[in-house]
């Protein structure tokens, strides 16, 4: 059996998010001969327009078609397949008192509805491994805990006939993965091989205002995949994202040599799991290969 024949799905909320979480890991997979799929959930169609360079009203009157088109080239870029959901991008509410969501929106659609489109598309590319966010969302934009609580719902709902039985024929996923990027650890280890060199860190203040009962995500990791060599690809994807990512940013402000020298790697929590494995793990498809080849 080829590479060609294992299948990764990375579910996100929004256009954007499969380039900045995870991009440099889908994109090793897909060099290796792997087929991976990025679900897109909402078009964010309510996301802000982050890039100075392209604030301008023709832009904003035509935000959607726009991060469609963005999506594309990433998506060629990182050379996943692509599909979208199909649902309206929430927005993220501001404000005290804390406004209602939009009717008809992606978090407040009910679950069956949007958990019934994700496991279609399951069905029918039949991965056998899923990455989405955790519990948290990786922050606490509605879209993204929504997006993690379909995300379970379906891996758990797919291989199973009794569940939308319309939806295709069952597939069970293997593995199921939460992604995590943000840590101190990591922000540490930048900073300290910055500062090194004697270049300026971006993490200082981050640094100091850490809250230490907050702990670090890397206490969850199981999973961290060697994928430096892919880093160069991640950022010609967030920068196709040109609406969202300002190519002067903080984005781009640690060295792709420091980057690769220092943290190699992008981190994951193996959250539910059909196969043996031994953690930590070092390979998203650890013990799939032995139990789709018995």
């Amino acid at each position: 059996m080829g590479n060609e024949a294992l299948r990764l799905m990375a579910v996100h909320a929004h256009p954007d998010d499969e380039s900045s979480k995870g991009a440099a890991t889908m994109a090793r997979y897909t060099a290796d001969g792997y087929d991976v799929m990025v679900v897109t959930c909402t078009g964010g169609e309510r996301g802000s327009v982050l890039n100075p360079a392209m604030d301008r009203p023709e832009v904003v009157s035509n935000i959607r078609a726009i991060r469609r088109e963005e999506m594309a080239k990433a998506a060629e870029i990182l050379g996943v397949s692509h599909r979208w959901l199909g649902f309206i991008d929430s927005g993220m509410p501001e404000g005290e008192p804390m406004p209602m969501l939009p009717d008809g929106c992606f978090a407040m659609l009910p679950m069956e509805t949007s958990t019934e489109a994700l496991v279609q598309v399951m069905r029918e590319f039949r991965p056998h491994v899923v990455v989405t966010y955790d519990e948290t969302g990786g922050y606490p934009h509605p879209d993204h805990v929504r997006c993690h609580e379909v995300s379970v719902a379906a891996f758990d709902a797919s291989g199973d006939p009794e569940s939308f039985p319309e939806a295709g024929e069952p597939w069970q996923p293997l593995k199921l993965y939460y992604s995590h990027g943000f840590s101190r650890s990591r922000m540490q280890a930048f900073h300290d091989e910055l500062l090194a060199r004697g270049l300026d860190s971006p993490y200082s203040e981050w640094l100091d205002k850490w809250d230490p009962d907050r702990g670090d995500i890397m206490e969850r990791v199981t999973t961290r995949v060697d994928c430096g060599d892919y880093f160069e690809v991640r950022d010609a994807a967030l920068k196709a994202h040109a609406t969202q990512i300002d190519p002067t940013s903080r984005w781009f402000a640690v060295p792709l040599d420091v980057q690769q020298k220092t943290w190699p790697t992008e981190d994951y929590e193996l959250a539910r799991s059909l196969v043996d494995t031994t953690l930590p793990e070092d390979d998203l498809f650890a013990g799939v290969w032995e139990k789709v080849s018995d």
